[in-house]
């Protein structure tokens, strides 16, 4: 995402994007950094960074953005070429698993938060602890749905 936000805004916006993000953090690290950064952009303003430099660095981001285009272009080649493989196989057990996979997850996920609702309204006392149990399920249902 970074090399997508640099290829189309540049240098000198990334400097300056990550300098107000680090100068919000008290660490003395962060505070080094953000230094330092408004160094780069004082002297990009101040054309001690010639233009020429900066459409070499920018060329580099771009040159990585086509490189990171080529490994997503790839793995949905692949992605798509294993699904097709999936599909059409003979086996109903591989044709049928993802599928399968999706409607389950949708069934749980509907059991439990039909269960939650029904705990929350019959038991109001409990819901705060019901809610905070619900949000320890997290990691578990960020699996399931990724």
């Amino acid at each position: 995402m970074l090399i997508k936000i640099l290829s189309k805004f540049g240098l000198p916006f990334l400097v300056k994007l990550v300098s107000s993000g680090l100068e919000k953090i008290n660490g003395e690290v962060a505070q080094k950094a953000t230094a330092a950064l408004g160094d780069v952009s004082d002297a990009i303003a101040k054309q001690e960074i010639t233009t020429k430099e900066l459409q070499v660095a920018n060329n580099h981001m771009e040159k990585m953005k086509e490189l990171e285009n080529d490994i997503d272009k790839n793995t949905l080649v692949t992605i798509h070429e294993t699904i097709r493989q999936e599909l059409g196989a003979e086996d109903k057990f591989v044709r049928f698993w993802r599928p399968a996979f999706g409607y389950s997850v949708a069934l749980a996920w509907f059991m439990t938060m039909f269960t939650i609702c029904y705990v929350i309204v019959t038991d109001k006392m409990n819901a705060e602890k019901i809610i905070n149990a619900l949000v320890e399920t997290t990691s578990l249902w960020s699996v399931a749905l990724g």
